[in-house]
């Protein structure tokens, strides 16, 4: 089954589910930019008109089988709240408003802003945040370079979409390829992004050598 397949599937649940109280499905992402991307990379956005403890709970067969094939859980807004929460969540507004694709419905997404000082809130807080919950979980990881290359996999795709929100207010661009977004920090922000390229090598499949413990902690090293 290819992405869009898988897609058309969820769109008849969820139609199916929610009938006229949804009001958008949309696609958005770095994903949108790739034909068949990794399926722990796809994020959705569902918009319903309204959205009580029912709705949710009637969600809860149709999402169950898209988690079940691999794909992340949506995320819910109300149309009314896509209009308000861009100060507060302006990362993951940016991110959908610089690369979406309406998949079903109206783009509910059209004319929502945000503030620069809002997003640079965010980043500080979200990068903060990261470096913590990374130092914090290290401790139980770093015994096992299976536990560490997983921990690492898990952090990095999070981790590039605020440096990518980093990149914009450095900037004034936001690339959406995560590559590019990489080249972009290295450039601009003095990162070294080697760590993070190894570590979606590592992630896709596409390093040849899988790293022994000490090489998995050296390279979490630089990363942290």
């Amino acid at each position: 089954m290819t992405l869009s397949n898988d897609l058309a599937a969820y769109i008849d649940d969820l139609r199916s589910t929610h009938g006229d109280n949804l009001a958008s499905v949309i696609f958005y992402g770095s994903a949108t930019k790739f034909e068949n991307p990794p399926k722990s990379d796809v994020r959705i956005l569902v918009a319903l008109e309204g959205i009580c403890t029912e709705d949710l709970r009637k969600a809860h067969s149709c999402t169950r089988e898209w988690t079940k094939i691999g794909y992340p859980a949506p995320t819910y807004f109300t149309v009314g709240e896509l209009s308000t929460a861009s100060d507060v969540f302006p990362i993951e507004f940016n991110h959908m408003m610089r690369a979406r694709r309406v998949v079903f419905g109206r783009d509910v997404l059209e004319g929502v802003t945000v503030t620069d000082a809002n997003l640079r809130h965010q980043v500080e807080f979200e990068l903060r945040s990261k470096l913590m919950r990374l130092r914090r979980e290290y401790v139980a990881a770093s015994g096992s370079a299976d536990a560490l290359l997983a921990l690492m996999a898990g952090s990095v795709p999070s981790l590039v979409s605020t440096l990518r929100a980093a990149v914009l207010i450095a900037s004034g661009e936001s690339p959406v390829d995560r590559m590019e977004v990489l080249r972009t920090a290295s450039s601009r922000l003095g990162l070294d992004t080697e760590p993070f390229e190894k570590i979606f090598s590592i992630r896709g499949g596409e390093s040849v050598e899988r790293p022994d413990e000490n090489d998995a902690d050296a390279l979490f090293a630089r990363y942290i």
